[in-house]
């Protein structure tokens, strides 16, 4: 049984020797050239199943304008079904943490994509608001899970002075699958609709016959389970174990309220009329601009493995969400066409790169014989929590619009950083 995280920094030997470099010795690539077999089709499937996670996610809150007038929802009901799917993904990641544990990380995550491709393409047969809820929830349950078994995989696989780079790379993607599914939306919804681009989501299905026969499971997973180790879940309230986990819960909790709130209603808040607080943009001008701000996300989440790998986890943590705190009340007073073009891939930038820390730090924080349980449960827990914020947006949003509403996002944005700074320093922990 190993020990606490307390304890398992204590031998120096046990950490990575790799102080910071020139700004070319951070940002060096060098590091994918030299990856294994393992290690590369580990972070191929991970990135792409986020990505097309991110993708059918995201196609709801690209849609949700034309939603709102088509199925005559208020935007309180809106942010009301998105909260549905941020509680069951909670209940996801925690159920495929634990599947991902018993029986593999590559079977977790071919199960995960399944779910949540076939529930994205259910919500193009829905009618009523019931059901589209429904599909949204089951589609929820996929994504937890899908993050939970990815990260897992990658983090198991990789050496320990290139995980922090890896897990941000698939973190990366999500910005991609955002982008795409704008894309989606472009091109499908003038010319068909919105159901056919729900129906677009089933294709991430493909995707499971080449984890199936490409992906091998972690060789660390492969040894517990070759000596059939079977650790409680009441592991997790243990000593270092249960404090590391309360702290990462609650700052994830946080950003994650502080994310979630914020990127949900942002195609609202552009394309939405003044008079229910957006600022009014057409479709084309909305989608530039949301391209525009998918690529701050995904600059600011693959530098920050770099960042995190050179400098360590805690600090560029606290940094990227404070400086998010600052920008996000600028942004949400903006009226200024330009500046809400100008400001977007800042706000995107530091208001979501921080994310591909969080699954390094996680893996580093658990035991392994718990560790894709730990994992889901902390990222998704916080996932959960965080499924208020659209809803309370909504509600802010009737009364004070969408930009003051994004006010409470910035509050979020902070108290996550002071959290940060609680949490040990995890880079370079070998992983047992």
């Amino acid at each position: 049984m190993t020990n606490p995280p307390s304890q398992r920094f204590s031998n120096p030997g046990q950490l990575a020797a790799s102080p910071p470099g020139n700004f070319q010795r951070v940002f060096s690539f060098g590091w994918l050239s030299h990856a294994s077999s393992p290690e590369r089709s580990s972070l191929i499937a991970g990135a792409l199943g986020w990505m097309l996670d991110a993708m059918d996610v995201m196609l709801y809150s690209i849609v949700l304008t034309y939603l709102i007038r088509e199925i005559a929802m208020d935007t309180r009901t809106a942010g009301l079904l998105n909260s549905l799917t941020l509680v069951a993904s909670g209940i996801g990641g925690l159920l495929f943490g634990v599947i991902a544990d018993r029986v593999g990380r590559t079977r977790a995550l071919m199960g995960s994509i399944l779910v949540y491709a076939l529930a994205s393409a259910a919500c193009g047969l829905t009618h009523t608001i019931p059901q589209l809820a429904t599909c949204r929830f089951v589609l929820g349950l996929g994504m937890g899970g899908e993050w939970t078994a990815a990260a897992a995989l990658i983090a198991e696989t990789w050496r320990a002075e290139h995980r922090g780079k890896a897990l941000g790379l698939m973190q990366s993607a999500y910005a991609i699958g955002e982008a795409i599914a704008a894309i989606i939306v472009l091109l499908v919804y003038p010319h068909f609709g919105w159901r056919p681009v729900f129906f677009i989501g089933v294709l991430p299905a493909l995707l499971v016959f080449w984890i199936q026969r490409r992906v091998p499971e972690p060789e660390l997973w492969k040894q517990r389970a070759a000596r059939k180790d079977r650790v409680p879940l009441r592991r997790l309230l243990e000593g270092g174990v249960l404090r590391n986990g309360i702290l990462a819960t609650t700052m994830n909790g946080c950003s994650m309220f502080a994310y979630w709130g914020l990127f949900t209603w942002i195609p609202g808040y552009l394309s939405l009329p003044p008079w229910q607080g957006g600022r009014g943009l057409s479709l084309a001008k909305t989608t530039t601009f949301y391209l525009v701000l998918c690529f701050g996300k995904w600059l600011g989440y693959s530098t920050f493995g770099f960042f995190s790998d050179a400098f360590g986890r805690r600090k560029p943590y606290f940094l990227y969400l404070l400086i998010a705190a600052a920008l996000v009340p600028i942004y949400g007073m903006t009226r200024n066409e330009f500046w809400l073009l100008a400001l977007g891939p800042f706000v995107a930038f530091f208001g979501t790169g921080y994310f591909s820390g969080y699954a390094a730090m996680a893996s580093e924080l658990f035991p392994g014989e718990i560790r894709a349980a730990a994992m889901g449960f902390s990222y998704n827990i916080g996932r959960g929590f965080s499924a208020l914020a659209p809803f309370a947006i909504g509600a802010l949003a009737l009364k004070f619009g969408i930009g003051p509403a994004f006010f409470l996002q910035a509050a979020a944005f902070l108290a996550a950083a002071m959290l940060a700074l609680a949490l040990p320093e995890t880079k370079g922990q070998i992983l047992d």
